[in-house]
């Protein structure tokens, strides 16, 4: 008969077994994706404040070419985004979400327009657009620590060495002397595209040395038509298999390249090729001749564009529109709050009544 220590001792064993079983399904079963996979370190952060984000709130597409998954809820709640959070009170948010749809309903007839949604999208990205530029000044100031208002390449070259783990003194005497700086590949060849950005992010006459609002360009490239159209050519390369400088169906879902280990992750990678064709074939592809050009896929990519937000607008209310109506009720909201604010109410219609 088997001792009460090694029982414990057995199911302890188990226990670890499972949780790293566990461990190992979650990490198969979703796709890659390196905007999620960010350091929590004080390094890590402070890398990434001087880094180009691969997501940018309001734009459809990551910078590596990935759906941006959250485009809906950012362009519904702008700013308010984190005040909707999926284990916070439903009640709570539910009234939010009412005073939300009292807000879009400018005329107040109980129902909203895809013209009203439109107004309501633009709205709220230009709340995004004006929380990066809030942001950009604080970041601005991390590599510009003498404060005359213009970073050199030279400059941010060596705080991003800084925040990779080389020692600043050490770089900035190197740079200073000319002297070869011995750095690993994969750290090199982040620095040639970041230098490449940094080029396009210099306005004329091109200095390398970059002011306040070019360092937002760099930072934010949908703040700067050059600079959309420049992280339209890097998706464009990314994508692009056969280099003809568009896009086929076929090379746009082809990425990422998951290892797919179970049905769990098999299903995942099937909805994601899903997402992307849909999206080909029904938005980006503006002339549904097959093909996206660089010149179709920049307008996709412009969060400003009025057409896109009309567009974007009448998506959205394809979504929750049960009664066909081409409006969006706010019983039809509050049923498909997940999707506009990634929040999921319960007893939305009884609910409804009671707090009217």
């Amino acid at each position: 008969m088997m001792s009460r220590q090694a029982f414990l001792c057995s199911l302890g064993s188990l226990y670890l077994s499972l949780l790293f079983i566990f461990l190992l399904m979650d990490v198969y079963a979703r796709p890659a994706n390196n905007s999620v996979l960010k350091e929590k370190t004080a390094e890590g952060k402070e890398e990434n404040e001087i880094l180009p984000p691969d997501h940018l709130n309001g734009v459809k597409m990551e910078m590596d070419g990935h759906l941006n998954k959250e485009f809906h809820q950012e362009v519904f709640l702008g700013k308010d985004m984190d005040e909707f959070e999926e284990d916070s009170e439903p009640r709570r948010n539910r009234r939010k979400l009412m005073v939300i749809f009292s807000k879009v309903d400018i005329n107040n007839d109980k129902k909203i327009s895809a013209k009203e949604m439109q107004r309501w999208i633009m709205e709220k990205t230009d709340e995004h657009f004006q929380e990066a530029v809030e942001e950009n000044k604080m970041h601005f100031r991390a590599v510009d620590p003498d404060g005359d208002g213009h970073v050199s390449w030279d400059e941010y070259k060596i705080k991003f060495l800084a925040s990779k783990g080389f020692n600043e003194k050490e770089i900035a005497e190197k740079i200073k002397n000319n002297e070869e700086l011995k750095i690993d590949e994969e750290t090199q060849e982040v620095l040639d595209n970041l230098k490449d950005r940094w080029y396009q992010a210099d306005n004329p006459p091109p200095d390398l040395v970059l002011s306040e609002q070019e360092f937002l360009s760099f930072l934010h490239p949908e703040h700067s038509r050059g600079m959309l159209h420049f992280m339209v050519q890097e998706i464009i390369r990314d994508l692009d298999q056969d280099g003809d400088k568009k896009l086929t169906l076929s090379e746009f879902i082809s990425l990422p390249v998951g290892t797919v280990e179970n049905q769990q992750a098999q299903d995942i990678d099937d909805d994601w090729v899903r997402d992307r064709r849909k999206e080909f074939q029904e938005v980006i592809d503006a002339n549904h001749d097959g093909i996206v050009t660089m010149e179709e896929l920049e307008e996709y990519m412009d969060p400003m564009n009025e057409h896109n937000a009309l567009n974007e607008a009448r998506q959205m209310i394809a979504v929750a529109d049960e009664n066909q109506n081409h409006h969006l009720e706010l019983e039809e909201i509050l049923k498909y709050s997940e999707y506009f604010t990634g929040s999921k109410l319960m007893d939305y219609a009884r609910n409804v009544h009671e707090e009217f």
